[in-house]
């Protein structure tokens, strides 16, 4: 991939307005997911994180048991 430069038109924007349009640009790029496609090594990847997250179980606490804690309620 090539390295770009930013042009000064858009550099002189405010950083607002240069947000929105990195927003409006990863919306264009969601769009196009169909264009988008994982490498084999990234769906392996993906594959053995979905894997070991469903071999550990359930993690974390519900609702009650982090509202008591954060309360103090015994």
């Amino acid at each position: 991939m090539s390295q770009l430069t930013v042009p000064p038109e858009i550099r002189d924007l405010p950083v607002p307005d240069r947000m929105a349009l990195v927003e409006q640009i990863w919306d264009s790029i969601a769009e196009d997911q169909a264009e988008f496609q994982l490498t084999s090594a990234q769906k392996a990847e993906l594959d053995r994180r979905l894997a070991r997250r469903q071999s550990s179980g359930p993690s974390g606490s519900n609702w009650d048991d982090v509202k008591r804690r954060i309360v103090g309620e015994s």
